[in-house]
């Protein structure tokens, strides 16, 4: 059995909300190019792998990218 606490690894106090800032963070990270396209990639790419150590290392870096 495990317990689920909802919580940030390092706690984040917004005082200005900035939408310029917000805008190239999101692009970063959800854009085509952004780290959440690349981890997606790498994670479907493991499932054309042959052997397992292939495979493993594609996971490993699409996990590491989220």
């Amino acid at each position: 059995m495990w317990i689920y606490e909802k919580k940030l690894q390092f706690p984040v106090n917004i005082k200005k909300p900035n939408p310029r800032l917000a805008k190239v963070i999101i692009t970063q990270y959800g854009g085509p190019d952004g780290e959440l396209g690349a981890a997606i990639r790498y994670l479907s790419q493991r499932f054309t792998m042959v052997t397992p150590e292939a495979k493993a290392i594609l996971n490993d870096i699409g996990m590491s990218c989220t």
